[in-house]
């Protein structure tokens, strides 16, 4: 039975794959997108979404003013701050998840992180894929960014833009193409 064996070992000791983690979600944070292999990727998710939660979660105390906390609150922050650092050693990255990336994804309940497999390695033929923060803004690049949904328009106002259309159309002259034997004749 496999009871308790879950999580990829990729042919690492602990310690190592620790580290490996450590560095890629760094990456992730500080960039917005990195591109691993599937199998690092599927599990640098789960950890990058843990660590991302702990910046989320105290989100709306560090835009209150220091002195205006509680110690209660100030102790939240200490805490996510100290519980995001188990996997960010990076001090620069560290800051970066707190200042600019859970600001960015506040809104979201969970699943800050989006996995697309891209292409297979050309050395060894393995399946990468790419990892990517899910908001845009400071956070991530270009393919991080969602597009918000276009408002849909009512029947009324759905009517009068064909109609409003025509009738500019209608007052516009139309141009005239000028053939060639009048741009020869010009010569």
């Amino acid at each position: 039975m496999r009871h308790l064996k879950a999580g990829r070992k990729l042919g690492r000791k602990s310690a190592h794959r620790k580290a490996m983690y450590s560095n890629m979600v760094a990456a992730l944070v500080t960039y917005g997108k990195i591109e691993t292999t599937e199998a690092k990727a599927k599990e640098l998710r789960s950890i990058a979404d843990r660590t991302i939660n702990w910046g989320v979660g105290v989100n709306d105390l560090m835009r209150k003013d220091r002195k205006k906390l509680s110690d209660i609150e100030r102790a939240r922050i200490v805490h996510a701050k100290r519980m995001a650092r188990r996997v960010l050693k990076d001090e620069a990255a560290l800051e970066r998840l707190f200042a600019d990336v859970a600001p960015a994804l506040a809104g979201r309940p969970g699943g800050f992180t989006r996995l697309l497999k891209t292409r297979n390695r050309v050395g060894d033929a393995a399946p990468m894929a790419l990892v990517a923060l899910v908001a845009g803004g400071d956070s991530g690049g270009e393919a991080a960014a969602e597009p918000a949904p276009a408002p849909k328009a009512s029947k009324k106002k759905a009517e009068a833009e064909p109609k409003a259309k025509k009738a500019e159309k209608a007052e516009k002259p139309a141009k005239k193409k000028k053939s060639k034997k009048s741009d020869d004749d010009d010569e």
